[in-house]
């Protein structure tokens, strides 16, 4: 509930009386010791209302000026709340969701003032890109949480459901300047890094373990996304923090901008085209996924109806006509680009796994697989793929790196570069197995009097693992 508190001049207290009385709202009138005569009308409304109600307020003649204050109550008995609730509050039927009020004030109270949110997320970048080649994921969950984006980019869905345009267009306005922003600082963070020594000018930084991982979209990428947008949307709509959820929105689009501005520093097209693919399908299936958990919450939007019945021709819907044309453009070259990466990656997978499954390399532990973003050949004729594998030492498989490049190469129809990493180990077993094959853990007439005897007990053997230097094995393409 809501209590609105207005001062009401002895003039306009028979309009505001009437005002009130029609709209069957319980209200009561104090005298007020002020420097004008007149009166303060305390009036309990539900939620959402209170914008409604005073419209109707200052429609009745109530000078918009006055002296207005509106506070949250704890408890209130108002005999219609509900009569008053269905035909005030401007939202979804029933309990699950905020009025539209509630959400438009929780969605600007995220986005700070032009100058903050700018220095906020060119920090963010700064830090990204340090975690980055620091290869540190707590730095860059720190990056994260400093991040500015979770208001501007939760904005828009906010916007499209309960019908106000201006929000949508703010919000793809601060989008879009907070990630060129972002873009920007990064980059220019790591060409200084770069020039001043603190990170080497030849380092691979497609070899950096995170920069990889946010240079390229996969499906993980996707969900993390699509539930950031969930998360954001429900915290939004409901009395969760949302401040947590921009935390996941934030993790799906800060990592992929410093991602993005590494690679041009570097001069690594594919690392840049990457990131920027990333950051666009998160951007893309955030939005989309905030506003259909608005839609499933009860919100129905009116936009289209809007444009139908208001549209004309001006500047003004010619310019939402270029701001739409521009993000369907850019959801189609996303959905496009993940699509075939996505695909690229799965075709990858199988015949990696399709070639380890060959009884020749029966003895290796696939570690991983990592593929370099797919880019159709825009930038270049090869695709790095690199597989991970462990192996006990002394063990050799020098063909693995070209049966992995045939076989990809079959499938993918693609100049396929790869490299597979062996990381090799030794296993000594315990003193008892080797002879007899059996596990000492099933000697239950060697354990069992130690249990009954502790201080004559001798503690039990342990197998020890001795990690050798990283060998790693090149196969160029064909």
């Amino acid at each position: 509930m809501r209590l609105i508190r207005v001062f009401v001049p002895d003039e306009d207290r028979e309009a505001v009386r009437t005002a009130l009385s029609e709209m069957e709202i319980e209200f009561l009138f104090s005298e007020a010791d002020g420097r004008r005569d007149g009166s303060i009308a305390e009036i309990p409304v539900p939620a959402g209302a209170a914008d409604t109600v005073l419209e109707h307020l200052y429609d009745a003649g109530l000078d918009e000026e006055t002296y207005t204050v509106v506070t949250d109550v704890d408890r209130a008995s108002v005999p219609n709340a509900e009569e008053i609730t269905d035909r005030y509050v401007e939202g979804p039927k029933g309990e699950r969701g905020a009025s539209h009020a509630e959400i438009r004030e929780r969605a600007a109270d995220l986005t700070p003032d032009t100058a903050t949110y700018l220095a906020f997320a060119v920090a963010s970048a700064v830090v990204a890109v340090g975690g980055l080649l620091l290869d540190s994921a707590i730095v860059i969950v720190g990056a994260m949480v400093i991040a500015p984006f979770a208001g501007s980019t939760l904005s828009a869905s906010a916007g499209a459901v309960i019908s106000d345009r201006e929000m949508v267009v703010d919000s793809a306005t601060s989008q879009v300047t907070g990630l060129v922003v972002a873009y920007v600082g990064a980059v220019v963070m790591s060409v200084f890094l770069q020039q001043t020594g603190f990170v080497q000018p030849t380092l691979s930084v497609g070899r950096v373990g995170q920069v990889g991982a946010f240079a390229t979209p996969n499906l993980l990428t996707l969900v993390i996304a699509i539930a950031a947008g969930f998360a954001g949307a429900l915290a939004l709509a409901t009395d969760l923090p949302v401040s947590l959820a921009g935390v996941a929105v934030a993790a799906a689009i800060v990592p992929a901008a410093a991602a993005a501005g590494i690679g041009t520093a570097w001069g690594e097209p594919l690392i840049v085209a990457g990131g920027a693919v990333l950051l666009l399908m998160n951007i893309v299936f955030i939005n989309l996924t905030a506003y259909l958990t608005l839609i499933a919450l009860g919100y129905r939007s009116s936009v289209i109806r809007n444009v139908r019945e208001n549209a004309t021709v001006s500047l003004r819907t010619g310019a939402y006509a270029v701001i739409v044309l521009l993000f369907l453009i850019v959801v189609a070259v996303t959905a496009l680009g993940t699509y075939q990466h996505l695909v690229f990656e799965q075709q990858v997978n199988d015949e990696v796994q399709n070639v380890l499954d060959d009884p020749e390399y029966n003895s290796l532990e696939l570690a991983g697989v990592q593929t370099e973003y797919n880019d159709a050949s825009v930038f270049s004729d090869e695709v790095s793929v690199t597989v991970t594998v462990g192996r006990s030492s002394g063990l050799e498989h020098e063909g693995l790196a070209a049966d992995l490049r045939t076989e990809i190469d079959a499938q993918t129809s693609r100049s396929v570069h790869v490299d597979v990493r062996f990381v090799d180990y030794q296993r000594a077993v315990a003193a008892g197995d080797a002879a007899d094959g059996r596990s000492a853990w099933w000697h239950v007439d060697e354990w069992l009097p130690r249990l009954r005897s502790p201080l004559s007990a001798q503690p039990m053997p342990q197998a020890v693992t001795l990690p050798t230097d990283l060998v790693e094995e090149r196969a160029d393409p064909a």
